[in-house]
């Protein structure tokens, strides 16, 4: 059973690699004996996260400050990875913006009526244009591998159900100042499983492709939040910034090699109410 979630010489692309999952992301991979490719836009986060993962787990991983919203940067460190590896096995189209929920000069900018085009397009072009143009240049290197291999979008239960606004009420602002988790990240997360299906289908004899669809994170979050969404998850918290690194191996290597098209709920069941 252990070799079918052996990931060992895999060469796996993962995008936003410096934050929070991103960085899980890439430990899950290091310790199934893959070699993540740690993509960011800070090049000196980048290579200090990948000689981290070099040396506690020993594999050759490398770091890059890449602009996914740049194609001619993602050619050519696609065509450069192919160069140093002779291949990429996996994709993990994991960058994202993430506008925290706050207000600026009295107004919450992330309300629909406040919301400017400005970071609609940032966010679009971010999380959405670039996960394409990543499948489009490394799954096309994917593609060419002998053995084909498979890419993962990171949606959110967000891009399954609508964001419930209630969880970020303050009863002490008017209906017209509340706080609303911003529209660009229903969109783009459930772009995200709109373009899983797409690759699925277009390389289906090379490349899977399957989307994973994270509940929240705690990361210190205010008590009184963290209660109220507790009571929307049957299993009554948050996850852990670690609970999701079995399903990724499992996703990219053999174990899942039936799997494709599929979109994988890990939310402590809060999608099922």
């Amino acid at each position: 059973m252990s070799n079918l979630f052996n990931l060992e010489n895999k060469i796996i692309v993962v995008t936003g690699a410096c934050g929070l999952l991103g960085r899980n992301h890439c430990e899950a991979i290091a310790q199934a004996g893959g070699i993540p490719i740690i993509l960011d836009l800070n090049k000196e986060k980048a290579e200090e996260f990948a000689e981290q993962i070099s040396q506690k787990f020993c594999v050759d991983t490398s770091g890059y400050s890449v602009d996914i919203t740049n194609e001619q940067e993602i050619k050519e460190n696609s065509n450069y990875l192919v160069s140093r590896y002779s291949k990429i096995d996996g994709l993990v189209n994991n960058a994202a913006n993430n506008p925290k929920v706050e207000c600026q000069d009295g107004v919450h900018f992330s309300r629909l009526e406040s919301f400017s085009l400005d970071i609609w397009e940032n966010d679009i072009a971010v999380g959405l244009t670039g996960a394409f143009l990543c499948c489009k240049h490394y799954g096309s290197k994917i593609c060419n591998n002998i053995n084909g291999g498979v890419i993962i979008n990171i949606s959110s239960d967000l891009g399954l159900i609508a964001p419930d606004q209630r969880l970020y009420c303050d009863n002490l602002l008017s209906d017209d100042q509340q706080a609303v988790k911003p529209v660009t990240y229903s969109v783009i997360k459930t772009g995200l499983i709109g373009l899983t299906r797409y690759m699925a289908t277009y390389w289906p004899k090379k490349v899977r492709c399957n989307a994973i669809c994270p509940g929240g994170v705690e990361a210190g979050q205010p008590k009184e939040f963290l209660d109220k969404i507790s009571q929307c998850v049957p299993l009554g918290r948050l996850g852990k910034p670690d609970e999701y690194k079995g399903t990724l191996v499992y996703l990219l290597s053999e174990a899942s090699s039936y799997l494709n098209g599929s979109i994988i709920a890990i939310d402590g069941g809060r999608t099922c109410w």
